[in-house]
């Protein structure tokens, strides 16, 4: 019992969350460029849905199209970084939410190259609203960083959830790619 006390102590110690008991000091700019991708929806289930969509694809269709969604984010993260805006950015990305889920939920496979543009121009919009919203004080390439990791990451866990469910379960991929495309209309027409 009287090993118990020390040994939680260290243990609450050496967790991840003392490290981020003081925020608000990251000037690194990785934990806001993390966050974006993750908390804002339109951006999670755009990127989750370019997964889910890598994932019902063959061949080189399977890595070249989250690889250009990617590149081409950190080019649109790059031009908003030197402030360039897009007119009806918010409407763009919403729409990239519908078109992505539909393209998930009607499994469509298009031409390599097709794909590839599409996802690319998609991904344009999305970095020029991360690259726009910098937070103060904070470093461009770790926020950069941070979002690519993120980006990376979702599109991995969409991927993975395709992959690891059995073919029995392809319609509840459909069904997610429904629900997200019912929410990209819903952000396109709110």
């Amino acid at each position: 019992m009287h090993l118990r006390t020390p040994l939680l102590a260290l243990t609450l110690f050496l967790s991840p969350a003392v490290a981020v008991a003081h925020t608000g000091h990251d000037h690194s700019g990785l934990l806001a460029g993390m966050a974006h991708p993750m908390l804002g929806l339109d951006h999670l289930l755009a990127m989750l849905a370019v997964g889910l969509w890598a994932a019902q694809q063959s061949g080189a269709a399977r890595w070249l199209v989250p690889l250009s969604f990617v590149a081409s984010m950190l080019m649109g993260g790059l031009l908003g970084f030197g402030g360039l805006h897009i007119p009806l950015l918010e409407s763009g990305i919403a729409a990239s939410v519908l078109a992505l889920g539909l393209l998930v939920a009607v499994a469509m496979r298009l031409p390599t190259p097709v794909a590839v543009g599409l996802t690319a121009l998609f991904a344009l919009t999305h970095g020029v609203a991360h690259g726009l919203e910098l937070p103060a004080l904070t470093s461009p390439w770790g926020y950069a960083a941070g979002f690519i990791a993120a980006t990376a990451a979702l599109h991995a866990s969409g991927y993975a959830l395709v992959r690891l469910l059995p073919r029995a379960a392809a319609p509840l991929v459909r069904l997610l790619g429904a629900a997200a495309a019912v929410t990209g209309a819903g952000l396109l027409a709110g």
